[in-house]
């Protein structure tokens, strides 16, 4: 199976908030681990968090990670401002599904970003929203072997 993201891009900097605007996008749920922050610190760079004040003036933001740690979970919500759900076991959608219907959110008006395709982009594209693949937040420091994989999971991705 092949997986083709509506866009791929090197990292959440790169989002071209105006196109989605004019898109008639108006929720971006987020990956969180390599997504928004490095896998697993607990913690948004300030470049981060310049960015998402940016977003959260014209979308809706949330989160949608796998993760299932309480104690990481924990620390997450204490520096976390926007609605994130955890243990939401993506591709699997029925977590996130819930989540887009508390907040009543609408696929046709929601992208799902994130740095996994077999997870990240499988999800979105199962709920039907928009897809956004971006690079790992870390990618100039993570491990060799991580970026290995990574290469290898993009062999799923049709350009």
């Amino acid at each position: 199976m092949f997986l083709k993201p509506d866009y791929n891009l090197k990292s959440i900097y790169d989002i071209d908030l105006e196109l989605l605007k004019s898109l008639g996008i108006k929720a971006l749920l987020f990956d969180l681990d390599s997504t928004l922050m490095g896998s697993k610190t607990g913690y948004y760079t300030q470049e981060t968090l310049d960015w998402l004040k940016k977003v959260k003036a014209d979308f809706f933001v949330g989160v949608v990670s796998n993760n299932h740690n309480p104690m990481y979970m924990e620390k997450v919500r204490a520096v976390t401002d926007f609605p994130i759900v955890f243990e939401a076991r993506k591709p699997d959608c029925k977590v996130a599904s819930m989540f887009m219907k508390e907040y009543h959110l609408s696929p046709d008006t929601t992208a799902f970003v994130g740095d996994r395709p077999l997870t990240d982009v499988l999800c979105g594209k199962k709920l039907g929203c928009k897809t956004i693949l971006v690079d790992s937040i870390t990618a100039d420091t993570e491990k060799t072997i991580v970026r290995f994989a990574r290469i290898l999971e993009r062999c799923f991705i049709r350009k």
